[in-house]
């Protein structure tokens, strides 16, 4: 198949992302700093007139059904409406923006491409719960993993910028934005992850808790001193940095705060540092050796005093700090000398999706 046009669909709970791709140029972007619900008109306006060969949208959670890129059907499009109730906060705009810009470009195959696609290939031992048989059994509880295409990406680079071929490197990859998560992957394959069933596992993010003791929050509800609403609500929205922070989820504010003495913002810093570097030693517990750590998403890219604070505090695994204050390019943080190579890498979720639709078609 030669070169596609591919527009791709990126919504998050309170934005969304449109990029038209071609052979790994962005020609053209919008950045909509609202909740998808509310940006049917900035879509619409995007994409009139627009000619493309495929549309890519992202599904936050393909569940047991969806585990690699697929050409939208009636079958897929049962399979995101059974999805929904496993990621709330996502998978209802991505059904909703599909319904829209099939209606707005009915010519061209619609590609649903799940983050959950790269975590499919897990092993047993990392993506199984200690839970009753009966209930693993009768609602599929296992751990899916998330923010694949971002990982998919990082891998990639990382293996151009260390020039050697992906599927030699053992990587540890750090994703930190608003969501947050952590892999293993060796030879280009996942094979540990802090997310699990849902998006709510493993480190903490922005909003979200990340994982706390479910003994605490089954006392929460047994005790009456929260319903089930409040506390999804508590846990997805009001919780991580803010939650600490009492001020703010940017990971920017609260850098300058603590700069100015903050002392609430420099210890939500402080609790984020320590369980990304919490989980990323757990996660470095399926790799046999460590070939380098890359650092991506927002955070990550773009915030070289939370890659310092993380790597610096992973000498146990052969990491250190002094890091590069690099903003502008993929590239090497580390010093030459370093035992295990850092590597700052921008997310380009846009380019994995088009790559992902190509592949699909």
């Amino acid at each position: 198949m030669g070169r596609m046009r591919v527009l791709t669909v990126n919504p998050g709970s309170g934005s969304l992302r449109l990029h038209v791709v071609d052979d790994d140029e962005v020609l053209d972007s919008a950045e909509i700093g609202r909740p998808p619900a509310e940006a049917a008109d900035d879509v619409k306006a995007f994409v009139d007139g627009m000619t493309v060969d495929a549309v890519a949208h992202r599904l936050v959670h393909g569940g047991a059904e969806l585990t690699e890129p697929t050409v939208v059907d009636g079958q897929v499009r049962a399979a995101i409406t059974t999805a929904k109730s496993l990621a709330p906060e996502h998978v209802p705009n991505t059904e909703a923006l599909l319904e829209q810009l099939t209606e707005l470009l009915p010519d061209v195959p619609h590609v649903v491409c799940p983050d959950t696609a790269f975590h499919r290939g897990l092993p047993e031992i990392a993506r199984t719960y200690p839970l009753p048989a009966r209930w693993r059994s009768r609602w599929d509880l296992r751990r899916y993993g998330f923010h694949g295409l971002s990982f998919a990406w990082a891998v990639r680079r990382a293996a151009e910028l260390l020039d050697r071929p992906a599927g030699e490197l053992n990587l540890l990859v750090a994703h930190l934005s608003g969501g947050c998560s952590v892999a293993a992957v060796a030879g280009g394959r996942s094979v540990d992850t802090s997310m699990g069933f849902t998006p709510l596992e493993g480190t903490m993010m922005a909003k979200r808790s990340g994982t706390v003791d479910p003994g605490m929050l089954l006392w929460l509800l047994r005790e009456g001193h929260l319903e089930a609403g409040e506390l999804e609500d508590g846990l997805y929205h009001h919780s991580g940095l803010l939650g600490l922070s009492g001020t703010s989820d940017d990971t920017r504010d609260l850098v300058r705060d603590s700069r100015a003495g903050g002392v609430k913002a420099r210890f939500a810093m402080a609790v984020f540092e320590h369980r990304a570097r919490r989980e990323l030693a757990a996660v470095a517990a399926s790799l046999d050796r460590i070939d380098a750590l890359v650092f991506t998403g927002d955070i990550g890219w773009d915030q070289p005093e939370v890659a310092e604070a993380v790597a610096g505090g992973l000498g146990v695994l052969g990491l250190r700090g002094g890091l590069s204050r690099n903003r502008e390019r993929d590239a090497v943080i580390s010093s030459s000398g370093a035992r295990v190579p850092v590597l700052a890498v921008r997310s380009r979720e846009e380019l994995s999706l088009a790559t992902a639709a190509v592949s699909a078609l």
